[in-house]
């Protein structure tokens, strides 16, 4: 599991740390790190050409020093200054012992012909997009066919929301600091970090702000049947999803189901020719849920319509002291009644992306791990807030931020899948907001899988979901033991 730390969590830790440590020495840990990685990366020294964008302030420190490590091993080493007056003392004199170049805006010429270059102009203080003679230095660096790697967080992007306000260094590699930063992962931050490398400085952190699961914390959510289970001790997942105008919904969210934990799976609801003709596996009936017999979890929504009998179905599901999952056409009902989740005693998951979260009555400002603690804490519920990286919050404040996944995920009936996934999970007794997370990142799984052959369509994740699941136990027979 990978935590997630906060910018002020790092600075208490930091400055914990520094108290006990000589003077300059958690920050020749984290520049030799910082150098480490590249050295890897570049795959050399000797003769490498490396350009250093330097702002104020530690960050510059950091990259000045690890300028002076390339330097002394044999690159060819410039460093940028944008604010001369306020570049690191000691890291400014190293560099400049090391033989390397040091000049300024007005004197930068060759940007472009840079193998590496090394982003140090902000760091996890940063606010706001990249000053005019910062953007230009990043425009002409960026347009060369260098390595582009950001020192802990790409200047631009703040490190706790992700959000890039006008202009961000778009690193191939962010090499960070102590702890990963939920900006690195989500929002806009998320497609300017690249692959996330972290130097562990040895911080005492305490709790995160957020997680990252790994396939091994999935996989450990996710035991094989052992020899005395049944199809009812799997999990038994009710369906009410499709209709009419949108039968594909019922029948890709049952697909998910079954092709997530196979014990059983009930479809109640209007479309059910079209399920029980390509899922012969499900328990299939057009009746009210709660006739469909026995059940340990609801998926409701997906495809269902928003007329009266669907609202009806709403509040008889949410009535039921079992887990749900409201999805797509149930948060648009959800919407006119929110009092229908918050006076819930049993688990409910809302799986909004951000239309629908708006329309259920929330601001996304930016702040999408905020926005969906906010959320959560207010219904009483599990929120998963789907996007490029899904945010998962409990209302006790436990938050996930999912890793997995891919931009061709954006295609009709997807969330449909998503939805039988979740509610498969929820049927085996997980915690609603552990359910939701590991949802999420077999979703996410299955879309890479998918994607690997080109476009995908939603059908193809529900093909690809039980090498989904045998992707994230390593390949290998999973056990209870």
């Amino acid at each position: 599991m990978t935590d997630l730390h906060t910018a002020d969590q790092v600075r208490a830790a930091e400055a914990v740390a520094l108290a006990r440590t000589p003077e300059g020495a958690l920050m020749q840990r984290a520049a030799t790190g910082l150098a480490t990685v590249c050295l890897r990366l570049a795959g050399r020294a000797v003769g490498l050409r490396v350009t250093l964008l330097v702002g104020s302030g530690d960050n510059g420190g950091d990259a000045l020093w690890a300028g002076a490590t390339l330097a002394r091993r044999g690159a060819a080493v410039t460093g940028l200054l944008l604010d001369p007056d306020r570049a690191h003392p000691a890291g400014l004199a190293a560099l400049r012992r090391a033989g390397a170049r040091v000049v300024t805006a007005a004197d930068a010429a060759g940007l472009d012909r840079a193998d590496l270059v090394l982003d140090g102009i902000t760091g996890i203080g940063g606010r706001g997009g990249l000053r005019p003679a910062a953007a230009d230095a990043v425009g002409r660096a960026v347009a060369g066919p260098g390595l582009l790697v950001a020192v802990d967080v790409p200047s631009g992007v703040d490190a706790d929301t992700g959000v890039v306000e006008d202009g961000a260094f778009p690193a191939q590699h962010t090499v960070t600091f102590g702890a990963v930063k939920p900006g690195l992962v989500v929002g806009e931050g998320r497609g300017h970090a690249g692959v996330v490398h972290l130097v562990d400085l040895g911080l005492e952190l305490g709790p995160p702000a957020a997680r990252q699961l790994t396939d091994g914390d999935v996989a450990a959510l996710l035991p094989d049947p052992g020899a005395g289970d049944d199809k009812y001790s799997q999990g038994v997942v009710g369906i009410h999803a499709g209709s009419a105008t949108y039968p594909g919904a019922g029948v890709l969210c049952t697909g998910a189901a079954l092709r997530t934990r196979p014990g059983l799976v009930r479809y109640a609801g209007t479309a059910a020719e079209g399920v029980r003709a390509a899922w012969p596996e499900a328990i299939v009936s057009s009746g009210r849920p709660a006739d469909a017999g026995r059940v340990q979890a609801w998926v409701v929504g997906p495809g269902g319509g928003t007329d009266d009998e669907a609202r009806d179905v709403l509040a008889e599901v949410l009535a039921l002291d079992l887990p749900v999952l409201v999805d797509a056409d149930g948060l648009t009902l959800l919407a006119d009644d929110l009092d229908l989740v918050r006076h819930r005693s049993a688990p409910t998951v809302l799986t909004p992306h951000d239309r629908e979260f708006t329309r259920l009555g929330f601001d996304l400002a930016g702040d999408r791990i905020g926005a969906a603690r906010s959320a959560a804490a207010d219904l009483g519920a599990v929120v998963l807030l789907k996007g490029d990286a899904t945010v998962v919050a409990g209302p006790d404040g436990t938050t996930f931020v999912n890793g997995t996944g891919t931009p061709w995920l954006a295609t009709a009936g997807t969330g449909d899948v998503l939805s039988g996934v979740v509610g498969a999970l929820l049927a085996t007794g997980l915690p609603a907001v552990e359910a939701a997370a590991a949802g999420a990142h077999l979703h996410g799984r299955a879309g890479q899988l998918a994607a690997a052959g080109g476009p995908l369509i939603a059908s193809d994740l529900v093909r690809h979901l039980p090498a989904a699941v045998h992707r994230v136990q390593g390949g290998l027979g999973h056990s209870r033991a």
